[in-house]
């Protein structure tokens, strides 16, 4: 009876003895196991950089574009959206300087645009211009102060959109301007007409505005910084 009572506590204590050495072993085992490296580590922790961030596009730039009635301009652009830009700054029309300033939509980056416009020319004598063409003998007191203000209402292309964009814009201008010096024109014109006999005169108190629509174009090149 008593053999039979120690060699029941034996094995109990050979079973317990086996337990806890697997206990251990699984222990020291996960202890020895190597850390995670550095780059392990940052693959898991670090989150991927977003689309956006490689996609953002450049949002100042300059511009440069040549037609009808704008003349030559240099501009900058502020692009606060991919579909949206705004431009303002000066050009000349062989007359005088003149200021400009806009906004283009492109509802796709590229593409199809739609561009508003308003501009102003200040007073420049134009007779040099056209003494080009008709001579230097040439000389109208209507064109010595010519100067107008204009808006563009036009449709176009636009190629490229990141850093940067050629452009061929068209549709319709309202142009108004004043016409100076024609009393004097119609003055001497009517003293001449009745060969210094006649009485009549003629009298313009103020400068008549001339207003129209018309057909108009640019092309244009914008570079992004």
């Amino acid at each position: 009876m008593r053999r039979r009572a120690l060699l029941g506590l034996a094995l109990t204590l050979a079973a317990a003895s086996v337990s806890g050495t697997a206990r251990a072993g699984d222990v020291d085992t996960m202890l020895a196991a190597p850390p995670p490296s550095a780059t392990e580590a940052a693959v898991v922790t670090a989150s991927p950089a977003g689309p956006t961030e490689a996609r953002r596009l450049p949002r100042l730039g300059v511009m440069a574009d040549a037609g009808l009635p704008d003349g030559a301009n240099a501009s900058l652009v502020f692009r606060p959206l991919r579909w949206l830009r705004v431009h303002g700054g000066g050009g000349y029309n062989m007359v005088s300087e003149g200021i400009r300033a806009g906004a283009t939509v492109v509802p796709f980056g590229m593409g199809p645009s739609a561009t508003l416009e308003t501009g102003h020319y200040f007073d420049g004598n134009a007779n040099g211009v056209v003494q080009r063409f008709a001579g230097q003998s040439f000389s109208s007191p209507l064109l010595q102060r010519v100067g107008y203000d204009y808006t563009n209402f036009h449709l176009g292309l636009d190629f490229g959109y990141r850093r940067v964009t050629f452009f061929v814009h068209g549709g319709m201008s309202y142009v108004r301007a004043q016409v100076h010096n024609l009393d004097s024109v119609v003055s001497s014109q009517a003293s001449a007409a009745s060969d210094g006999n006649g009485t009549t005169s003629v009298s313009i108190k103020q400068d008549p505005t001339v207003q129209a629509w018309f057909p108009s174009a640019k092309l244009g090149l914008i570079v992004y910084f």
